[in-house]
């Protein structure tokens, strides 16, 4: 009997099911976004976001964010969400960002606070747990920033990642999991990957004080007991060879009869293998691996500064599910990044047309010095 086709709409809707989803944002109902995002009154200079699509977009409506207002500004606001811990788990966080403005310097990333933040006075000096974003500033930087608070510091992640430079909208993606391995996307592309653990500026984490002495002496005994219990696997009828030379190949041991039922003799007698494995780990690697787990994540918020303003963020999401998020991602900026780019080619054109209509009406009216250079000095808005 073949077997029974299950509808597609079906497996979506247990992939929700199984996904966890702590924050989702795409302000689709208006300026109700008020009620859940709040700005820092930390600073009365601090600059407003509206809710815009731009002066360019693929859907007016869809396309919505929160966007930066004033030049030349630092910007704090946030929103909170029910309070969670990643441990044990995989962690994405998602948002789409589009510098209409083409941006010469300022932030365009995010950041996940604790739970107890407070928004009203968010700033600066706020402690954060993640800030995941491009950051552009000249032509010096153009920086993917993934920054993890963890022992009361930032790290930062030691490799370049290139952030996109066009006044297009682009999504980013950060995946964090529990194994210790982590992923950068950029529009659904995955950028840079790696470990944790080394792709990470660890330098203060590696300084780790030493084992004390007992601990020390602990692993020789240990070590020792594992090389007698071996004895145990040895084959008791093996006699060494006529020829062997103990001098020139050392002390002869007898072949092993079979392996040990833990991998390297990591169970002498007398010592549990678990207590030794934890003893070990304690001492050389479980520090490193509370890194990407935070405890009590809280809030979402943007607090960067920007030169010149008109950054839109877009489609916030925080969720367990790679799968999701990937599926959230095609559902938002998949469908409107097409749309998006036709129309700013539509208002392209239009600026070429207008401007060689005024290059010709200079040179009919004899006026050359003053907008007979405008078409010539017309770019394009992602030409560079």
């Amino acid at each position: 009997m073949a077997a029974a086709r299950v509808p597609l709409w079906t497996v979506c809707v247990l992939r929700v099911a199984l996904a966890t989803v702590y924050f989702q944002e795409e302000f689709l109902d208006g300026e109700r976004w008020r009620n859940r995002w709040v700005h820092s009154t930390n600073d009365s200079q601090f600059g407003h976001f509206r809710l815009s699509s731009g002066s360019f977009y693929g859907h007016k409506e869809k396309d919505k964010g929160l966007q930066t207002m004033q030049n030349s500004r630092f910007y704090a606001i946030s929103a909170r969400f029910k309070p969670f811990s990643n441990k044990g788990k995989t962690l994405i966080i998602q948002y789409t960002v589009k510098h209409e403005q083409k941006m010469d310097c300022g932030g365009g990333y995010i950041k996940l606070f604790p739970a107890d933040m407070d928004q009203k006075n968010l700033n600066g000096k706020s402690q954060y747990y993640i800030m995941f974003g491009p950051d552009i500033c000249g032509f010096d930087l153009k920086t993917v920033h993934v920054i993890l608070h963890f022992k009361n510091q930032y790290h930062a992640n030691k490799k370049s990642i290139r952030c996109k430079v066009d006044s297009f909208t682009h999504l980013y993606t950060l995946v964090l999991r529990p194994d210790l391995t982590y992923e950068v996307k950029i529009d659904g592309q995955s950028i840079e990957s790696g470990s944790i653990e080394y792709d990470w500026q660890l330098t203060s984490l590696k300084k780790m004080e030493e084992a004390p002495a007992e601990a020390e002496g602990w692993d020789q005994a240990a070590k020792g007991k594992s090389q007698d219990w071996e004895k145990h696997f040895l084959d008791a009828s093996a006699s060494k060879p006529s020829d062997w030379n103990g001098e020139l190949d050392g002390d002869w041991q007898a072949a092993m009869l079979q392996k040990p039922p833990y991998q390297d003799g990591l169970k002498p007698e007398s010592i549990d293998k678990d207590v030794w494995l934890h003893r070990k780990m304690k001492n050389n690697y479980l520090t490193v691996y509370d890194l990407s787990e935070f405890e009590n994540i809280g809030a979402i918020g943007l607090e960067l500064w920007q030169v010149r303003s008109g950054t839109i963020f877009d489609n916030f999401l925080i969720t367990d599910d790679e799968e999701y998020a990937e599926n959230f991602g095609k559902a938002t900026w998949g469908e409107t990044k097409g749309p998006e780019k036709e129309m700013d080619a539509i208002q392209a054109k239009e600026e070429v047309k207008k401007a060689q209509e005024e290059d010709e009406d200079d040179m009919f009216m004899g006026r050359f010095s003053g907008r007979g250079n405008s078409f010539k000095g017309f770019h394009r808005r992602n030409e560079f």
